[in-house]
């Protein structure tokens, strides 16, 4: 039976986000003074008393949704977007005008919080969670999205993997019935401060991102802090710290003894900030088991291998905060070494437009070279000059750093770091939080010179510069390694009776789409010359479980 929608008027329909065994808030409904609009949503504002001051109000507001239906009755009539231009925080809002009776969707600039909506049918259905929308679509699979998916372990863009399903896309509006889409935020280049040195830029950095880091911050409680050892979480650890009034505790992970970890860089950042420090050791049969709730959660697949991880780690520390921060943002903000082998392409290579795409999507090491082995060919020939949507991005105007961080900022961001780690803290309760990922510090990262990120072999130079004085040399200066999940391991020696019926069943979700004779020799590692077959098998059982799961 369709779930009744939480508020429903003509053929609009939208739903809040469905309540978790965590027992979350119910989102009601917010009417601006005159009642003139409505808004659902559930915002979380970076500084609303300076929203509250602007508008002139004298007593406390209800939530951040009616501070913000005030600043539809104060700025909705002159401008349609000049509201959303005053927002500052994570947010996926509908405000419905009931004098004019269209209904206004946006999303913040970074992507912090997602907005699904039909594209088919009298009736248009609207959820934050696209799994509430699943008894009003047809399930038909977007051979696009699946083919994105399969070079990049993510869907990006505004596609979904459902045909009858879009994304809203960050910084934009869309109106109904006209399905008028406009941009209220664009992330541009404007370079400033061309000729002043690294130091000029770093401080104005570390300014920000301890207004960032104090904004995310809740208020007389514990805060955690997910903590890998790297320069983005140890920072963000330091500045906690530093700038909160009750406990921090943080939160790594490992996967056994055998296996290679960065708690030694965890432990001494824990041990220099004095927080109260939790390990979480996950096993590989934990790994795979928690792989099926991990996609429950998770509105289009993600195949990057720590979403178990995510979801196991905000479980653990739900136990002690209701908010976490993390450091995410800080490599597709300033210049990650993920960058580099397109850098060094473009230098010496002179690939044309199209060739440029693929080397992009053949650097993210997952399936890019594979697609005309991989899809069934009467697939593979009716998708195979489809463009690509980071096209654009790719071959724009911009510093060619800054258009690879856009492309990472814009898809990578928004699509795979901030939706899984958003959605899958929400599932166990937990706020998170990025004070890297912050808008404001987005628009900061497009201002700062190219050479000031990404400096010769040292990535995020100016990250680094601005917080050396918070933490051991040892950490701001080691290179970046990334916290690996053993799944190559694991494909091998642990889970090769469970992915066989997963993924090389003849009623398997991805059968129809996907040649399960390659598959097959992928599971048996004939010719793993780069050791990549891993990666490539978790991503597409995390396909086929989120298949399975959403009701194929």
């Amino acid at each position: 039976m369709p779930k009744k929608p939480d508020w429903q008027d003509g053929n609009i329909a939208f739903f809040a986000p469905p309540l978790s065994a965590s027992s979350l808030p119910a989102v009601v409904p917010a009417f601006s003074p005159s009642r003139r609009w409505v808004l659902m949503g559930n915002p979380w504002l970076c500084q609303p008393a300076l929203l509250g001051e602007y508008l002139g109000l004298t007593k406390q507001w209800e939530s951040d949704l009616h501070l913000i239906a005030h600043l539809w009755e104060h700025l909705g009539m002159e401008d349609t977007l000049a509201p959303w231009q005053q927002l500052v925080g994570t947010f996926a809002i509908a405000v419905y005008d009931r004098d004019r009776q269209t209904l206004t969707l946006g999303r913040d600039p970074a992507g912090g919080q997602t907005l699904y909506y039909t594209t088919d049918g009298a009736t248009r259905w609207i959820a934050p969670r696209m799994r509430s929308l699943l008894p009003h679509h047809h399930r038909e699979m977007d051979e696009i999205a699946l083919r994105d998916y399969l070079c990049c372990a993510f869907v990006p863009g505004e596609r979904t993997l459902w045909k009858g399903v879009r994304k809203l896309l960050p910084g934009t509006t869309l109106q109904l019935p006209s399905d008028q889409i406009q941009p209220y935020w664009t992330l541009q280049e404007q370079i400033v401060g061309a000729t002043e040195p690294i130091e000029w830029h770093s401080q104005r950095l570390r300014h920000l991102l301890e207004e960032t880091v104090k904004d995310a911050l809740p208020n007389h409680e514990p805060v955690g802090c997910f903590l890998s050892g790297g320069i983005d979480s140890s920072c963000v650890t330091a500045l906690a710290r530093q700038l909160h009034n009750a406990p921090v505790h943080t939160f790594s992970i490992h996967f056994g003894k055998p296996y290679p970890n960065e708690l030694e860089f965890s432990s001494l950042v824990a041990q220099h900030c004095q927080t109260h420090h939790h390990i979480l050791e996950i096993s590989l049969s934990d790994l795979w088991a928690f792989l099926p709730e991990a996609m429950v959660h998770l509105d289009n697949p993600i195949g990057d291998p720590l979403t178990v991880p995510n979801l196991l780690l905000g479980r653990v520390a739900k136990q002690f905060v209701n908010v976490a921060l993390n450091g995410e943002g800080g490599d597709p903000c300033f210049g990650g070494p993920k960058n580099q082998p397109m850098l060094i392409q473009s230098v010496y290579g002179s690939f044309n437009q199209q060739d440029a795409v693929h080397a992009y999507l053949v650097s993210f090491q997952k399936c890019a070279t594979d697609l005309p082995q991989l899809l069934k060919p009467e697939i593979w020939q009716a998708i195979r000059s489809e463009p690509y949507y980071l096209e654009g991005w790719l071959n724009s105007d911009l510093h060619y750093l800054n258009r690879l961080m856009a492309i990472n900022i814009r898809f990578k961001g928004t699509d795979h770091i901030l939706t899984k780690v958003s959605n899958l803290t929400r599932a166990v309760g937990l706020e998170g939080r990025s004070p890297l990922f912050d808008p404001r510090m987005v628009d900061l990262s497009m201002q700062i010179p190219p050479e000031h990120k990404l400096s010769g072999v040292q990535e995020k130079a100016v990250l680094k510069q601005a917080v050396a004085d918070l933490l051991p040399d040892v950490i701001v200066n080691r290179p970046k390694s990334g916290m690996m999940v053993p799944v190559q391991i694991g494909f091998q020696k642990h889970w090769q009776p469970e992915a066989r019926a997963l993924l090389l069943n003849r009623q398997a979700a991805i059968a129809p789409y996907l040649n399960q004779s390659l598959i097959r020799d992928w599971l048996a590692y004939r010719g793993d010359t780069w050791r990549r077959y891993g990666v490539k098998l978790w991503l597409l059982a995390s396909l086929e479980s989120w298949l399975q799961v959403h009701q194929c």
